[in-house]
């Protein structure tokens, strides 16, 4: 099975503690495709809402296809997500708390069709973030001393 990514959201896990993830498709129009297999798609601000047992997906930047006429796409529409009937009850359970959102990880083709994997984001205090962050750069330098070790 074939996957090529399109976009990452990588502040996501920065900024979220991500829980469950979720395989997603979307209902897209033809410019939008074509668009998405240009490889242009921003996730960085986008978000996913629940709305009347119905998954939205708000603020993805999909720019206008470059070889479009009048009916182009608007770039920042609105666009639902296709789960299953339990997935999208899960989401709905979980997203009720408070501090939860419906965070987008990585938009991919797969099987001609394009993917959204979405994931339970719980979000980070200022502390996490750079509980994280240490934790992180002390991997770095861990992985450079054992490196260093190996050459002499």
């Amino acid at each position: 099975m074939s996957i090529k990514i399109i976009a990452k959201n990588r502040k996501a896990r920065f900024n979220y503690s991500i829980g469950e993830t979720y395989e997603a498709g979307v209902m897209l129009t033809g410019t939008e495709v074509k668009s998405l297999r240009a490889g242009k798609l921003n996730l960085s601000e986008s978000y996913g809402v629940v709305n009347k047992s119905e998954i939205f997906w708000l603020n993805a930047h999909i720019p206008h296809y470059a070889h479009g006429n009048i009916h182009n796409h608007d770039p920042l529409r609105t666009r639902k997500l296709l789960l299953h009937a339990k997935e999208i009850e899960k989401l709905i359970g979980t997203t009720r708390e408070k501090g939860v959102a419906i965070i987008p990880l990585k938009a991919y083709w797969k099987k001609g069709r394009v993917k959204l994997e979405i994931g339970v984001g719980y979000g980070k205090k200022l502390y996490d973030k750079r509980a994280d962050q240490k934790d992180h750069d002390w991997k770095r330098q861990q992985g450079r001393i054992l490196k260093g070790d190996r050459e002499e």
